[in-house]
């Protein structure tokens, strides 16, 4: 079984280190990036390619951490655990607006997320919106959809866009750092 360092390493360049040729890649790929030189055969051991049990050096992890973008191996395993611990699920706290509750028909709200994304839309009452005007994002003007919650901060999950003649599709706005939304009167 692979490490989580040998992991996180190929997902950085997109490519299963497997054989002798990838492991000279990837030492050069490190030295480039780094000017730091780990041998082909040290990492032949560190993916468990060679079985020869030698205890691998903290500096060479270090290295493999810095090489992913952290300070140290330290930093790369105090990350690894806070991930493994980030709770699942949670009551929201952020400000939200239940469609059903708290719009009427005609209400607008103005809807921005990153980057320098914005979408003016109108509630036409059962849960369904229109487009009114859009700037930099794939929603248009005139594009409806269903939706029954939008959540301060979080992504916002609409269903049954529909865009032109296109069958409607799922859609997700803010999918990275959430979106913000204000009644436009």
């Amino acid at each position: 079984m692979k490490k989580p360092i040998c992991i996180d390493v190929e997902k950085a360049i997109s490519k299963e280190v497997r054989t002798p040729k990838d492991f000279e890649e990837l030492r050069e790929r490190i030295y480039e990036r780094l000017h730091l030189m780990i041998s082909s055969t040290t990492l032949k051991r560190i993916w468990g390619y060679l079985n020869d049990n030698v205890q691998t050096r903290p500096g060479t992890l270090d290295i493999l951490a810095q090489f992913i973008g952290y300070s140290n191996f330290q930093d790369y395993a105090n990350s690894k655990v806070q991930h493994q611990e980030e709770i699942q699920s949670s009551p929201v706290m952020s400000r939200k607006l239940n469609v059903q509750d708290d719009l009427k028909v005609n209400d607008k709200l103005l809807l921005t997320w990153h980057p320098s994304r914005q979408c003016e839309i109108i509630y036409m009452g059962n849960l369904s919106f229109r487009v009114l005007s859009s700037c930099n994002t794939r929603i248009l003007a005139g594009d409806t959809f269903t939706c029954s919650l939008f959540i301060e901060g979080e992504p916002l999950y609409i269903d049954n866009l529909r865009q032109a003649s296109r069958p409607p599709v799922a859609y997700v706005c803010g999918k990275k750092s959430g979106i913000r939304f204000e009644r436009i009167f």
